[in-house]
């Protein structure tokens, strides 16, 4: 063979061995992008060329899907109740990204989840029969939250201490994601749902963080009873009345003037939720301490699963001595979730420990097998010793019977609880947010919850924590233990 002719098959044989990798690249790298682009109509019609598999709630599936009779999807996803689900179920679209639930499992409900497939299916590249999703919600307990709830702008998060399996999430002013379903209507549905100033998607139980206010005394009394700081619940505290912010002029002032808050212990304190005790023991103890106790509650977590990703609550750095007082009393730049204040309420009334809250059991085959047990997986925390959290549950208590919570009274349940009312706007001057976070015992059974009414028909001088949110809690545990 000559060199010319050589030279030849070897540049034919080149193009050849790039032809190859070219194809090979676009089949297993390209091929993957350009199945998963969101824009593949093919897709969205493998997605819907059967029915989904359920999202379950107490056993029975809130969940569904129903024959189309037009276009190139056979099938689209219906609810039950949608709007009352709607914080957990997310919803699963013809025409835009699943969330919620819907969007964490959407491979296991739409049948592509690898660990579905038999034998068969694999031999035949056939679709699995898709999964369920067995969720921990408590029906009665979620619809006695958004029933309660109504027509506020709010959400409340209910938990089982003992377990961290999550009984309610709802979240109002709710939608129904059956609107969203259906191609041939989501795109009005959708242009309603955002330009809506309530903002109905919002998931405020998990992905909302606001000011806590009050209600985030109960971490710093944490702090200053483990850090030693006080010994006692009952033990006088250092905490003169009025109080001026370190390094300023301005005067911290109690809701309650004529409150007995000067040098209260932090039993009283709680009571009457004086502002006083808890800026200036939030400066005692330092924005470090307190910082490292919220950790503990979790704050400041950025991956905190349940199984669908909530927004970091947060407690700040790098403040001064008058920003530190206010983080004290749930200001400055704190914010919290429901999520987070429920879970709060559970460490404590689950003797210092936190299981971790999660609102999905197991998901299972289309057989029932169970592919992964959630309620097995929960890992239990230390976040204050079993004395300091016995004696915030006591001080909680008082809290309920004759102090600023009294309208989460329970016949025959033990409660505890504490209200918030956080302000928020430039010198205050928009409508207080009403918090309340509490626990209550009965017969064995426990729950830990946490409301938080951001905006309601309420004058702004009858919006309170024990007013608004109170009776939302006492309806979720009444429902709960009773």
């Amino acid at each position: 063979m000559n060199k010319t002719i050589r030279r030849a098959s070897v540049f034919a044989l080149l193009l050849v061995f790039a032809l190859l990798v070219r194809a090979t690249w676009v089949q297993f790298y390209e091929g993957r992008a350009l199945a998963d682009d969101k824009d593949n109509r093919r897709t969205a019609i493998e997605t819907y060329a059967e029915p989904l598999g359920n999202i379950i709630v107490a056993g029975e599936a809130v969940t569904g899907s129903a024959a189309t009779t037009d276009g190139d999807l056979r099938y689209r996803r219906t609810y039950t109740d949608g709007a009352l689900y709607a914080a957990v179920t997310g919803y699963a679209s013809q025409s835009y990204a699943p969330t919620q639930l819907e969007g964490i499992y959407a491979d296991l409900l739409n049948g592509t989840d690898t660990r579905l497939k038999t034998v068969m299916d694999t031999v035949t590249d056939e679709r699995a029969d898709p999964g369920n999703v067995i969720t921990t919600i408590d029906p009665a307990v979620q619809k006695a939250a958004y029933d309660a709830l109504g027509d506020t702008k709010g959400a409340a998060v209910a938990i089982d201490p003992t377990t961290g399996r999550i009984l309610a999430v709802v979240s109002t002013p709710s939608y129904d994601p059956s609107s969203l379903t259906d191609a041939n209507t989501a795109g009005a549905a959708w242009k309603k749902l955002t330009a809506d100033p309530d903002k109905p998607l919002t998931n405020r139980a998990l992905r909302q963080p606001l000011p806590p206010g009050s209600t985030f005394k109960l971490v710093v009394a944490a702090a200053a009873l483990e850090d030693g700081l006080y010994t006692s619940v009952d033990e006088k505290t250092d905490s003169p009345d009025p109080y001026t912010l370190p390094g300023t002029t301005t005067v911290l002032r109690n809701e309650n003037t004529s409150a007995p808050c000067e040098n209260a212990s932090i039993r009283v304190a709680l009571q009457y939720s004086c502002n006083n005790v808890f800026a200036h023991m939030a400066v005692q103890l330092g924005q470090d301490r307190v910082k490292a106790m919220a950790e503990r509650f979790g704050f400041n977590d950025t991956t905190q699963d349940v199984p669908v990703r909530a927004y970091p609550s947060v407690y700040p750095s790098g403040m001064d001595e008058s920003s530190t007082a206010l983080t004290g009393i749930g200001q400055f730049d704190v914010t919290a979730t429901p999520l987070q204040m429920a879970m709060v309420s559970a460490a404590i009334a689950n003797g210092g420990e936190l299981v971790s809250p999660h609102m999905v059991a197991r998901i299972t085959d289309s057989g029932g097998d169970v592919l992964t047990d959630y309620d097995g997986e929960a890992s239990t925390t230390r976040v204050v010793g079993s004395d300091t959290a016995e004696q915030l549950q006591s001080a909680m208590r008082t809290v309920v019977e004759k102090g600023t919570g009294t309208n989460a009274l329970i016949d025959g349940v033990t409660v505890g609880g504490k209200t918030g009312t956080a302000q928020h706007g430039e010198n205050n001057s928009r409508t207080p947010y009403a918090w309340f976070t509490s626990y209550g015992k009965a017969d064995g059974k426990e729950v830990a919850v946490a409301v938080v009414v951001e905006q309601s028909d309420a004058a702004r001088s009858e919006v309170s924590g024990n007013g608004l949110a109170a009776p939302v809690a006492r309806a979720m545990m009444e429902a709960a233990l009773t």
